[in-house]
């Protein structure tokens, strides 16, 4: 009888922490470079289903004086979302109210678009798929230098 009242306490331990595990919250700061168009880290990786906070920073001393964004799209969709950005230039809200974020179901999430000095958070929860998940600005001209790759592994 200890032995499987010993048992049920393990399981249910195991239980609570895995349910812990994917409670934890992945922090994620991203800061744009002072001089060229790159976010500082080229890759970020998170567990399959865990929730991410991943703040966009654009420093008040950037020689380009450029706003930037942050959007992760689909696996293999980050030309597919640049092209749209370059596509959404033609739009005259393209740059004020839809915040260089082009119409596309190939995005999952996106900051707004920060000014020099400026920084935006987003949380959300990473797919349960894993694999790799392109990040990009599509501030136009930016996003064919400006990307990098939010991993989700177990």
């Amino acid at each position: 009888m200890k032995f499987r009242i010993s048992l049920l306490c393990t399981l249910t331990l195991l239980s609570v922490s895995s349910v812990l595990r994917a409670q934890e919250v992945a922090e994620v700061t991203l800061t744009a470079d002072k001089v060229q168009f790159l976010y500082d880290k080229k890759e970020f990786t998170v567990k399959p289903g865990q929730k991410v906070k991943v703040t966009l920073v654009n420093p008040a001393d950037s020689v380009t004086r450029q706003p930037h964004n942050f959007l992760i799209v689909k696996p293999g969709k980050k030309d597919v979302v640049g092209m749209a950005a370059n596509a959404g230039m033609a739009d005259p809200a393209f740059l004020t109210t839809k915040q260089a974020v082009p119409e596309s179901p190939e995005i999952l999430h996106h900051t707004k678009l920060v000014q020099p000095g400026e920084q935006d958070t987003i949380e959300f929860t990473a797919p349960e798929e894993p694999g790799d998940y392109p990040y990009l600005c599509t501030y136009p001209g930016h996003w064919a230098i400006m990307n990098g790759v939010m991993k989700v592994a177990p």
